[in-house]
Order: C-alpha cells, then structure tokens, then sequence
C-alpha cells in the first residue's frame, strides 16, 4: 500500500467530477462563450462575495495575474518571506511585472502587522513604492497555519489607511473556513482579490479561481490571456470545478482529522519539533531534531516503507487529502512506530 503525502495535489478527480467531463455543455472561453465557465465564475464569486471571477489553470498564474492587475511597475508587493508567491513561482511578479516582493519574515505564516507598517514609507520619487499587501491563508511551508479573521481585519485596516489594496493567495482557502468554522467570504472580505485552488483538496483535475470587482477581473483576464491562459472549451475542466465547489467542502475536515492523528503521534516523540499550533488543517510541517538522524534519514526509511513525504531542507511536509483514507492513515501511524523504535 503506497502513501502518498507530498501533496494533496495528488487528489484524484471522483467518478461524479470524470462523468461531468465527458458531459459538459462547452464553448469558446476566450470570447466568454462556454457556459460551464461562465457559471462556474458566478458560483466562485458568489462565494468569495465578490462581483466577478475568472477561471484560470493555475493558482501560480491567478496570483501573477492578480499581482499585475493590481501594480504598476516597479512597485513592491509586502509579502511574508515564506510564502508561495515568494518562494515557489519562480520570481514571476519580477519576470512578468517589473514587481519587487518585500519579503517580511513571519511567524506561523503571519507577518507583524508593524513590520508591515514600516515598509510602508511616506512617497519620495527615489524610492520604491508598496502596492501591495498579499498573504496567504493556509500558509504552506507554516504547516497549514491559519490567519484568523481579526488577524485579517487588522491587517484590512492598515491597508485602508494606507490606501493599499490586500489580494489573498487562499489556494487552501476552504480548509481554512472548514478550520475556522465561518463561510469563505468571510475569510475573503479582507481581501480586495482572492485567489483559490479548485484542484487541491475540492479535488478538481485543473483549475484555479480568481475573484474581485468587476474591474479587477477585466485587467486580470488580459494579464491571463498574455501569460497564456486563454482557454477555448475549458468547459470540460470547469465542470469538475463546479462539483468540486458545491460538493467538496464539508469533507475537508476530515483531512484535518488525519494531519491531527499524525500529529498526536509525533508529539510522543522528543526529537520532533513542529508548532502544534498550526496543525489544524491537511498540512504538517516537522524536523528532526536527532544527535545522528536526520529529517533526510526519516524520508528515506519511510520511502521503503511506501510512505511518501515532501523534504525542505530540514523539514518534513505530510499532507493529507480524500485519496488517504483513515485506515492509509493507522497504517502509517504503524509505520513511524516502527522506523522510530527501529532506527531512532
């Protein structure tokens, strides 16, 4: 039995997603003729609590698009410095916007909201101006920590004195609302845009949304078009997407169950460390903190095991998602038993 937790990229699309594929009512996207898409864009701004969507292949290029359409270039984008738009899309902002991340280290995936203020500086035409608040909620390499929503609401103010738009990289968005317990626009109102993965724990084979006003839409489906995300009939992925959205959501806590069982066991142990605090979601981020063992050691003994994990450096990434069944999950727990007793 292999266990695959790299990623819950890895979730497979359900019978009900494939079926809905082969039966899609399709058009041409680029002229905003499919009518799958389009409806697709109004059940996700719905959502959001926003006036519009696009439809977009990846959370990589929704970012990117929402970065361009909200900056001129030149001007720098206040991010936490472990975050994806920073460390895991390849300088995009840079490369395609003439945009400069000011990287701001955080702690569980949140940045001080007066670090933030100090990057915000009065205007002098030799210095770089903010255009830009982005956060990320779950926070990936943060272990799937959580920004709640006063956390959010303070960060909504700072922005408004300052005159900053805020966009949320929210490719886990839902599993923060399932953790929080509050629908997703609430979550998304901090926001001027959000952007959100169709295609990680809802389970959808491609596909990210990304929602705002009617106007920011408008600026980011160009900035899709020129970084080549214009689709024809995209209707057959934006089927999935639909089931993924009105379906997918309540089980997300389930993958949260599972992180949380790993989680409990690993506490047993003293030469793990991770933040117990931000195992709430589907992601688990730990080192091994051993006198002759290493978090490398640990990935490969798993691996010849068939328990697949993601390795950063000194960390560990597990993360769970609909494919890993609970019963994956007890033999697991099983294995790290023995690798423990056998190896450290």
């Amino acid at each position: 039995m292999r266990i695959d937790l790299r990623s819950d990229t890895l979730s497979q699309p359900t019978p009900e997603m494939r079926r809905a594929m082969a039966e899609a009512v399709v058009g041409d996207d680029v002229y905003g003729e499919d009518p799958t898409v389009n409806r697709l864009q109004e059940e996700a701004a719905a959502l959001m609590g926003k006036e519009a969507a696009l439809f977009v292949p990846s959370g990589s290029m929704g970012n990117c698009a929402a970065l361009l359409s909200h900056c001129l270039p030149g001007s720098e984008v206040v991010c936490e410095s472990t975050s994806h738009v920073v460390t895991y899309e390849l300088a995009s902002m840079c490369v395609f916007g003439g945009l400069l991340p000011r990287a701001v280290p955080g702690h569980a995936g949140r940045m001080d909201p007066a670090d933030v203020a100090a990057c915000i500086q009065p205007p002098v035409y030799y210095r770089s101006p903010v255009g830009l608040i982005c956060l990320e909620n779950t926070h990936n390499m943060a272990g799937g920590a959580l920004l709640d929503l006063d956390y959010l609401a303070g960060l909504r103010e700072l922005a408004e004195r300052h005159g900053l738009p805020i966009h949320l990289d929210g490719a886990r968005l839902f599993n923060a609302a399932a953790a929080l317990g509050v629908e997703p626009r609430r979550i998304a109102a901090a926001a001027d845009s959000v952007m959100f993965c169709l295609s990680k724990g809802l389970c959808a084979p491609v596909g990210s949304i990304l929602a705002g006003n009617h106007a920011f839409i408008e600026k980011a489906r160009v900035h899709r078009k020129r970084l080549g995300g214009g689709m024809r009939q995209a209707g057959v992925l934006a089927a999935p997407g639909l089931l993924a959205l009105r379906t997918m959501p309540p089980r997300l806590v389930d993958d949260h169950r599972k992180i949380q069982m790993i989680a409990a066991l690993l506490r047993e142990y003293d030469f793990i460390r991770f933040d117990p605090e931000t195992a709430r979601t589907n992601i688990l981020v730990f080192e091994v903190v051993h006198p002759v063992r290493t978090s490398a050691d640990l990935l490969g003994y798993l691996a010849k095991r068939e328990v697949i994990g993601s390795g950063f450096g000194r960390r560990i990434r597990l993360v769970t998602y609909q494919d890993i069944s609970f019963d994956m999950i007890g033999r697991c727990l099983e294995i790290l038993r023995d690798v423990f007793r056998a190896h450290f």
